[in-house]
């Protein structure tokens, strides 16, 4: 088989996948919460520094996965408790409200590691042959992490007692406190693990990008384009819409450049905002 088409169509495969996981915690926020959390590209950000951080150090990659979850959900819990609680139900007010803590965030990282860009050594810097044609180990490494992530992520949901709580606290917010279920609690803990899934994601794409304080923006933009293409409150709502943005963006990015792969997307999520505002899966 062709070699540049067999790297092509992984690429293809590897941008969908990552910009899944990317895209996961802000889903999780916005599509079950109603949170528009313009911060979720900081955290992403906060998450590569933090193995920026320990990679530094010497420790070995791995560790950043635990350091990463635990900066995040110390950082999300107090954010949640007195910026995020008071204004739920109000999504333009959450919008304003995370908009303000990105740029908190983004300064901060700034004034602590300075504005420069930071670049990690690959863990995996071996490469694997597939169909014959030599690819990162690494990235196919991040690949099956993702696919396996997002699979028991879905199973948990669809399956797990806690699941069905938080469908019901989406569905019904006042059914759900008069069975007994602890809404506030629920809420909390479901927007600390949509923070920490974005730490995850920045820990995970760390060493093939350029980490520096306003890299976030990118994410938060593709996030949301995501979102908008695919629907919230759906799997293949996330699913359609990372392959939609992410094979698209990396198609027309080897074919023109970036910049044409940019436009691209931000064309198809504005024509998907005028004629298909709920997204091709999402509740209408």
């Amino acid at each position: 088989m062709d070699p540049l088409l067999v790297t092509q169509a992984l690429n293809v495969l590897y941008e969908v996948v990552t910009l899944a996981v990317i895209v996961l915690g802000l889903a999780i926020v916005f599509g079950l919460l109603g949170v528009m959390n313009l911060a979720h590209g900081e955290f992403i950000a906060l998450g590569a520094y933090v193995a920026y951080v320990c990679q530094s150090h010497g420790l070995p990659y791995l560790a950043a996965v635990p350091a990463a979850i635990a900066a995040c959900a110390l950082l999300a819990l107090p954010v949640e408790r007195f910026l995020i609680r008071p204004l739920y139900d109000r999504p333009f007010d959450t919008l304003l409200a995370t908009w303000g803590l990105s740029l908190f965030m983004r300064k901060a990282i700034e004034i602590g590691f300075g504005g420069g860009y930071k670049s990690l050594k690959i863990p995996v810097s071996d490469s694997v042959l597939v169909l014959g044609t030599p690819f990162p180990a690494y990235r196919l490494l991040l690949m099956a992490l993702c696919a396996a992530l997002i699979a028991a992520l879905l199973l948990w949901y669809r399956r797990s007692v806690a699941g069905a709580r938080v469908k019901a606290m989406v569905g019904n917010r006042e059914l759900a406190q008069a069975v007994g279920i602890r809404t506030d609690r629920l809420a909390r803990d479901t927007f600390v693990v949509g923070l920490c899934f974005a730490g995850l994601a920045g820990v995970m794409v760390a060493p093939l990008v350029s980490v520096q304080p306003y890299m976030g923006l990118d994410y938060v933009l593709r996030s949301f384009f995501v979102l908008v293409v695919g629907g919230l409150g759906s799997p293949l709502g996330l699913l359609s819409g990372a392959a939609a943005i992410g094979g698209v963006e990396s198609a027309m990015s080897a074919l023109v450049d970036r910049t044409a792969g940019y436009s691209t997307v931000l064309l198809i999520a504005i024509f998907f905002l005028w004629r298909r505002p709920h997204g091709i899966f999402g509740r209408s």
